[in-house]
C-alpha cells in the first residue's frame, strides 16, 4: 500500500555543523531567514541532541515551501550535510525511511525515535 502524499502534514530540515562549518551554517541560515520568512528556524544545538549524532539547527517548514526551499538548501549548503525529512507523525519512519541526505549521510540513534 502507497501512503498519499496529503499525509505529509510539513517537513523538517536539520543542518549540520561543527566547529569548523559553523560560520557557513550561520550564513545559510541567515540566507533561509531572508529568503523564506513563513519557515521557523529552531534554535542552535551545540550538541548532539535527539537522534542527531552532532551539533544542528532545524528548519521547520510548511509543504507548500518545499519545491523552493529544498532546491535552496541544495544550492547553498556549502558542503554542509543536511537530512530532510517529512512530517506525518511517525517519527522513525520520517527521520529513516521517509528522508533524504544532501551531502555526507550521518548515522542516527534510531534508538530515541518512537515507532
Amino acid at each position: 500500500m502507497f501512503a498519499p502524499p496529503d499525509a505529509i502534514k510539513g517537513w523538517h530540515a536539520h543542518v549540520y555543523f561543527d566547529a569548523a562549518t559553523r560560520d557557513a551554517a550561520a550564513r545559510l541560515r541567515d540566507g533561509i531567514a531572508a529568503a523564506f520568512p513563513d519557515a521557523v528556524l529552531g534554535r542552535w544545538h551545540e550538541v548532539p541532541v535527539g537522534p542527531h549524532p552532532q551539533a544542528m539547527y532545524q528548519v521547520a517548514f510548511a509543504p507548500a515551501l518545499f519545491p523552493a526551499l529544498v532546491p535552496f538548501l541544495a544550492l547553498n549548503r556549502d558542503g554542509l550535510a543536511v537530512l530532510v525529512h517529512p512530517e506525518t507523525g511517525r517519527q522513525k519512519a520520517d527521520h529513516l525511511r521517509h528522508a533524504m541526505w544532501m551531502g555526507a549521510v550521518l548515522a542516527l540513534d534510531a534508538s530515541v525515535l518512537p515507532d
